[in-house]
């Protein structure tokens, strides 16, 4: 290594990542008189920085990820017994743990056959899109190719996914964008665009779709690609009425149903998919974060046969396939690692602590709320949570995004690492997020609500 000795001095491992490493969603200005932060090590729900500072991890790795908590050795045993015996060959063939996760995995998605294994959220995301479109060559002249997404859903990084996203502030700069995505209201009833409630403003969010669908022309429109509880977007769980109503919708104009659970999926809401509290039967499902829990990278596009079909119904036509290859689908340390997380959650039952858990954050969430007015909302499923801050409870004005931040701020300071929309959405980025690991006890549920309610009290007193 030319020479150089790193001894993992923490001060040269800070002075290295402050010369050369570039932080993702940050701004390294200050870097250039303070220290970023290097997290050293994790165990169970905690993680301690390159100054030895412990902290409770309410974001499960800062992005909704490591759901079975850290220092799995199970899990890192099984990435190396199988990287000795093959670490890689191309997803053009297949592999032992791919073939064992496929089955362990479609057994919790009944109605849904076929996997598709890739690297990231995004791409998972993106095969999905390549899918629409081929149908829509192969099957419609090119058509059918257009593909709704949802006002504050967030579907992944590429340009295309950018183009599905309804996120305008992580979108700007970076246009033009991918033709052929058209956007649908949101259902966040708590900020209403009809003057109704419950399920009959459910059932009114999900028939602006069909306006969609209508203006648009139902003949052009291969596919409808939803969060099942909206995520970066604040935390949105759908109103009464909706989903039933959107799967009407889907079937009624010949519609592909594409249900991205990056952050939902294996767990996360307390079912293994976020969206089976809803009695939905998505054609095709993505997912990434959870399903190894970050011990390796994998991601997974799932779809029913009908799908598949598709693609080999004419094997004269050497057109007739999915032409598409994601090179490090064919990473084994991925399937490895997500069938030992699968048998965390199962043993451990971590899917029944997740609802229980998930229940005792909200109902701490609202006894925050009783003590302090700028929470104007609570929502959730599972361990998945968000607390919405407003300057104003009765006109709703949201809370400033610094003032939002400073509470994220204060908590990072009394070693509770929370989240909050991020530079998404204009003026109202201004709901706290919380998914911390599956594992979650009362006493850490208890920790995370006390440093949230002392950091509202110091920033909006």
């Amino acid at each position: 290594m030319d020479g150089k000795f790193y001894d993992n001095d923490i001060s040269q491992i800070v002075e290295l990542d402050r010369a050369h490493i570039w932080h993702h969603l940050t701004q390294h200005k200050p870097f250039e008189t303070g220290e970023p932060r290097i997290i050293v090590e994790g165990k169970g729900m905690r993680v301690w920085d390159q100054k030895g500072k412990e902290h409770i991890d309410a974001v499960s790795g800062g992005v909704w990820t490591v759901n079975v908590g850290y220092g799995r050795e199970s899990i890192a045993n099984a990435v190396r017994d199988q990287l000795i015996k093959l670490n890689y060959f191309a997803g053009s063939a297949g592999s032992i743990p791919g073939a064992i996760f496929s089955d362990m995995l479609l057994e919790k998605m009944p109605g849904l056959s076929r996997v598709y294994y890739c690297n990231s959220g995004s791409e998972a995301n993106e095969k999905g899109f390549k899918m629409v479109r081929q149908i829509a060559h192969k099957r419609y002249g090119g058509k059918k190719h257009k593909i709704l997404y949802r006002d504050r859903d967030y579907h992944g990084t590429t340009i295309a996914c950018l183009s599905a996203g309804g996120q305008d502030e992580r979108n700007a700069q970076y246009g033009p964008y991918t033709p052929g995505f058209v956007r649908v209201p949101h259902c966040l009833e708590y900020r209403a665009q009809w003057d109704m409630t419950g399920e009959e403003y459910g059932k009114r969010a999900a028939d602006a779709i069909e306006d969609v669908i209508l203006a648009e022309g139902a003949d052009t429109i291969g596919a409808l690609c939803l969060e099942p509880v909206t995520a970066g977007g604040g935390v949105i769980t759908p109103p009464a009425g909706y989903w039933e109503r959107v799967q009407e919708i889907c079937k009624k104009y010949d519609i592909l149903l594409h249900i991205d659970e990056v952050v939902c999926g294996v767990g996360r809401t307390g079912t293994w998919f976020g969206y089976q509290h809803y009695g939905i039967k998505p054609d095709m499902v993505t997912m990434a974060k959870g399903v190894a829990s970050g011990y390796a990278a994998i991601a997974c596009l799932v779809t029913t046969e009908e799908v598949f079909s598709m693609f080999k119904d004419d094997a004269s036509d050497p057109m007739n396939y999915f032409r598409d290859i994601s090179t490090f689908g064919g990473c084994t340390a991925g399937p490895a690692a997500a069938i030992e997380n699968m048998r965390i959650i199962e043993d451990e039952g971590l899917l029944d602590n997740t609802m229980a858990m998930g229940a005792y954050m909200v109902e701490n969430l609202n006894a925050l709320a009783e003590k302090h007015a700028a929470i104007g909302d609570v929502r959730g499923k599972g361990l998945f949570c968000g607390a919405e801050l407003v300057a104003d409870r009765q006109t709703k004005e949201p809370a400033a995004e610094k003032m939002v931040q400073a509470v994220v701020a204060d908590c990072m300071q009394q070693g509770v690492v929370i989240g909050a929309t991020n530079r998404s959405l204009p003026g109202f980025n201004n709901t706290l997020c919380f998914s911390p690991a599956l594992i979650a006890t009362k006493d850490d549920i208890n920790e995370i609500t006390e440093a949230v309610d002392q950091a509202l009290g110091r920033v909006f007193g």
